[in-house]
């Protein structure tokens, strides 16, 4: 799977640019807040639907504009290794176009509007870059919106119950807040509990069966490392144990939006592992998120058949020789973009094989 161009308009510091890409790497090389970045981020939007960094979609908007739009033409093999061709397009609003009111954000297939849930996947990436340390160090959220992240791309179930159970999480929510106030009556939870159980046990499944085939990558990878799913399952007698604490609290308190992951790692002369965001060495801990990556491609290309597209976001900075050389045998078999400070951070005998683009500020 590779991006043979990809088009940007009004879209972070590029006003209007297009980018032909003619070799399976590419390295992009420029200065600090160049807009490298920026672009990976572009490519994962037409990927994930989303951004990996921006709260608000507006935020991907230039200054003073009022509309954004990102389009990649994407090859990948079809039947018989022939190419197929797709072109992919996100268009970000305001909400307001001429004076008129419009969706904050438009998705294309083919020139064919989408829905978020039959755009995503037809491209596939993954990305690595130093902040991914965040999934092992952050706060349970993050670690949730990456399982979605991965699964969203591969399983169609996935995204369709996810969307379903976000939907009915905020209206039993707001359900929650009426019968405090006396405005609504709890029998009317039912109808919101029935669509949770049935998309959330869904959720559960899929995430506990994804981590299981990432522990099964991090045996090969790394075996002393693991991946702990903390299950908050959901089901008609918990949701019944809690409802008088949700009445108080106006929250869901039981399902998949409170499930927890931890990495766990064995040390030498241990008989247990133990958690690597608080007992792990920063070493360690890129080390697991090189092993995670790994198992994240293995298990895209194993779910689609198709290779997912790797960027590489400046991370030859972060990672020891041993390291970056793991990484080099994944960018000889997989269609991948570079970004660096430096084009001497990639070894010599590789960039003679890869597309080299100057992005300057």
């Amino acid at each position: 799977m590779i991006i043979q161009s990809l088009s940007l308009q009004n879209f972070r510091n590029y006003r209007e640019k297009t980018f032909n890409f003619s070799r399976q790497t590419i390295l992009l090389v420029g200065p600090n807040a160049s807009g490298k970045t920026n672009i990976l981020e572009a490519i994962c939007l037409l990927a994930w639907g989303k951004s990996f960094r921006a709260d608000l979609d507006r935020q991907m908007i230039s200054d003073g504009e009022t509309l954004a739009r990102v389009k990649a033409k994407v090859a990948q093999d079809a039947f018989l290794n022939k190419l197929q061709l797709t072109d992919l397009e996100v268009i970000l609003t305001n909400g307001e176009v001429q004076g008129k009111k419009t969706a904050s954000k438009i998705f294309k297939v083919n020139g064919v509007g989408r829905r978020w849930r039959d755009f995503v996947g037809h491209l596939k990436v993954v990305l690595f870059r130093p902040e991914d340390i965040e999934i092992i160090l952050g706060s349970p959220s993050i670690r949730r919106v990456y399982l979605d992240s991965v699964l969203s791309q591969v399983d169609s179930l996935y995204r369709q119950c996810h969307l379903v159970y976000d939907k009915g999480l905020r209206q039993r929510n707001r359900l929650l807040e009426k019968i405090r106030k006396g405005e609504a009556q709890p029998n009317q939870l039912e109808y919101w509990n029935r669509l949770l159980l049935k998309n959330g046990e869904i959720i559960s499944r899929k995430r506990e069966e994804m981590l299981a085939k990432f522990n099964l990558q991090f045996a090969i990878f790394n075996k002393n490392l693991t991946i702990e799913y903390r299950k908050n399952a959901i089901s008609p007698e918990r949701l019944k144990k809690y409802q008088e604490a949700e009445l108080i609290l106006a929250a869901t308190l039981v399902g998949p939006h409170r499930d927890e992951v931890k990495f766990r790692l064995k040390k030498a002369k241990m008989t247990k592992s133990d958690d690597l965001s608080l007992f792990g060495s920063r070493g360690e801990q890129r080390m697991a998120i090189l092993a995670l990556k790994m198992a994240e491609l293995a298990f895209i290309e194993q779910k689609s058949g198709e290779k997912p597209l790797l960027l590489l976001d400046d991370i030859f900075s972060e990672l020891d020789e041993d390291h970056r050389a793991e990484v080099l045998v994944l960018i000889k078999r997989l269609p991948t973009i570079i970004t660096a400070t430096e084009a001497s951070l990639v070894p010599k005998e590789f960039l003679a094989k890869m597309e080299l683009i100057e992005i300057k500020s």
